[in-house]
């Protein structure tokens, strides 16, 4: 487990570099974790991106973005390749710089999008200790039936009553392993802080990181393992 504890999942080499790679630009993101938490949730957001054409699937190019990007692009090339290999350093490098990360943290690349990099963090790293799965919309709940139904795992439900709503993360235990999505990509609800992380836990903390990671402050990064 140890060899693989500082891999954040969320990154996949199927999604377009701009995608990845690039944060949203300063106008379009909120002015501080702070202000989404305390804002009511009747209130509409002050700040909105310059363009209404931005969600899942198609989005706008990155501002200043022309086909030069493209002059250097891997086009028919294999990932194996010498170029290959150096345009995925390039990417897992500057993810780290950009993210901040802490020098003991890797970033990697992986196939089969967010999915395929938390089921695969998850089927390689837990079962030697009980897992509680946190969960509020419907990423997380297929993280539960995953432990659950699949791995069979003695899995503790720490689920919302209600679509969309938090439920009481002070239920989680230091003692097993965790796992949570950040931010709620279906229900857009985020947990408000990670102070409910044990500093001195004894399990592995795994954070869905996909919806958030670019976009919000995830800070201290101390608090999540995988």
């Amino acid at each position: 487990v140890e060899g693989f504890r500082r891999v954040i999942p969320g990154l996949s080499a199927k999604k377009p570099a701009p995608r990845v790679h690039v944060p949203l630009p300063r106008h379009a993101r909120p002015a501080s974790s702070d202000d989404m938490v305390k804002r009511p949730l009747d209130q509409k957001p002050a700040k909105k991106p310059s363009t209404p054409c931005f969600g899942s699937g198609p989005c706008p190019k990155r501002p200043g973005w022309s086909l030069d990007a493209l002059g250097s692009a891997a086009v028919g090339r294999s990932h194996r390749s010498a170029l290959g290999k150096s345009k995925l350093k390039e990417a897992i490098d500057e993810t780290h710089k950009l993210l901040g990360l802490p020098d003991d943290y890797l970033v990697g690349i992986v196939p089969a999008s967010d999915t395929g990099a938390v089921e695969m963090a998850m089927w390689s790293m837990l079962g030697p200790r009980p897992v509680d799965i946190c969960h509020w919309e419907s990423f997380g709940k297929e993280w539960y039936t995953d432990a659950a139904k699949q791995l069979k795992l003695e899995v503790h439900d720490i689920g919302a009553s209600t679509y969309g709503e938090l439920p009481d993360l002070s239920k989680t235990n230091p003692a097993h392993d965790i796992v949570f999505t950040f931010n709620g990509t279906t229900s857009g609800v985020r947990v408000p802080n990670l102070d409910w992380i044990k500093d001195d836990r004894e399990g592995l903390v795994m954070c869905d990181a996909t919806s958030a990671i670019f976009a919000m402050d995830m800070a201290p990064w101390h608090k999540m393992d995988v």
